[in-house]
């Protein structure tokens, strides 16, 4: 399988010539009960659909499902696989404009997301950019989205001058 190409833009304009490509997918993630658990932990959602197999078997899916932020937090990290944004001075998550779970996510099941930058707004100056990308996580087999989120990140370019490089190590969580 052909490893999906990493998108390395640099400036705003670069981001703005990309509204409307579609990017990905990425590779498959199995959703394990050990993850499933992990999540329920650090958020202390410990709700039986999601982390009692005996009881969920007898549920509405047949089995645990994942819990859609589960899902949803791995967005900065399927964002990373398909673009890299080590070429600007920083990117920030700024937040989501619309999020939806149209399909739960069993456990056992593999996901891949493809996103689509859909908006770059410049800042006045024009050093920084809000973007909105819109990331479709699909799972193998499964006909709807598992989630769809309308993801908003804010890049800012580096000074004028500065020769911005690519930088080993991880860029700050992109977000979009």
């Amino acid at each position: 399988m052909t490893e999906p190409t990493v998108l390395r833009p640099t400036t705003i304009q670069e981001l703005t010539d990309l509204v409307g490509t579609e990017l990905g997918p990425t590779e498959w993630h199995t959703l394990t009960q050990e993850t499933i658990d992990a999540f329920a932990d650090v958020t202390g959602d410990h709700q039986w659909i999601h982390v009692d197999p005996e009881r969920a078997a007898a549920g509405p899916f047949g089995t645990t499902i994942g819990h859609g932020l589960l899902t949803l937090s791995l967005g900065p990290a399927f964002m990373e696989e398909l673009m890299a944004f080590d070429g600007f001075a920083h990117s920030l998550n700024y937040g989501y404009n619309k999020v939806r779970f149209p399909q739960p996510r069993p456990v056992g099941s593999r996901v891949r997301m493809r996103a689509t930058i859909t908006a770059v707004d410049p800042t006045p100056d024009g050093t920084a950019a809000q973007i909105t990308t819109t990331q479709y996580f699909e799972g193998e087999g499964i006909e709807k989205p598992i989630c769809v989120a309308e993801s908003i990140g804010r890049f800012t370019e580096h000074p004028a001058g500065h020769t911005a490089g690519h930088t080993a190590g991880h860029p700050a969580e992109a977000g979009a």
